[in-house]
């Protein structure tokens, strides 16, 4: 075993050469080690908070409307959501997020609809539209919620909150009954995908009465129609 004797006037460099190397390979080794035991403490870190985030989304999803499609549409925020509130951002942005693409999807479908068609499409236009900045106005009420002892106003707030996220399922609603007297594959495809919009919608309105305290529910959009059956009518489908 090597004995390397310090003194305050030689340093590793005044070592000899085979000394020297074996200095440099203890610190590079202990430096490894070092490097290697805080990436494992940062990983379980950032694993132990995931995993926590996924319990959050699955026992809250497990209560709302629609269970399955609520865990499907928040897996990409696990990890991000800590706590009610973070849940119940993430649900109104996926809401906000469809309801816009509806948007455009509808603007886009006025080009091809027939003129039965257009007047349901166009009624709908307007009515995502509302729903959009029903949403948004929600989203900016859940970022800047007062914290702390203020209950008054946090209640408040959360008042304006359902009173938006309802508005903006009603909205949808109406858009989906306009197409009732509607044929052809526009009409199928426009009303899956209103059905999705209000159906996430449907759980986001479960996630802000529970984040309020009060009764947490949403509600369900039932006997919707959004598929043809060979006898002419419809199914409705989670």
């Amino acid at each position: 075993m090597f004995s390397i004797t310090y003194s305050p006037r030689n340093s590793p460099l005044d070592l000899p050469l085979f000394q020297f190397n074996f200095f440099q390979h203890f610190t590079m080794t202990v430096l490894s080690l070092l490097l290697l035991l805080f990436s494992l403490s940062l990983s379980a870190a950032h694993g132990g908070r995931g995993a926590i985030s996924q319990d959050l989304i699955h026992s809250s999803c497990l209560q709302a409307s629609y269970p399955t499609l609520c865990i499907r549409t928040l897996s990409s925020y696990a990890g991000a959501v800590k706590t009610p509130r973070d849940l119940a951002q993430a649900t109104i942005s996926v809401s906000l997020s469809l309801a816009q693409n509806l948007s455009e999807y509808l603007s886009d479908s006025l080009r091809q609809a027939s003129r039965q068609q257009r007047a349901a499409v166009d009624d709908c236009v307007d009515q995502i539209g509302d729903s959009v900045e029903e949403l948004s106005n929600t989203l900016g009420v859940l970022r800047h919620l007062p914290c702390g002892d203020d209950r008054r106003k946090f209640r408040l707030e959360m008042g304006n909150a359902k009173t938006w996220v309802s508005a903006a399922l009603t909205n949808e609603e109406t858009c989906l009954d306009g197409f009732k007297e509607v044929d052809g594959e526009v009409k199928l495809d426009v009303k899956r995908r209103i059905l999705k919009v209000a159906k996430v919608t449907s759980n986001a309105l479960f996630m802000i009465n529970r984040l309020d305290g009060g009764n947490p529910t949403g509600r369900k959009m039932l006997g919707v129609a959004v598929t043809v059956t060979n006898g002419g009518g419809f199914t409705a489908v989670e």
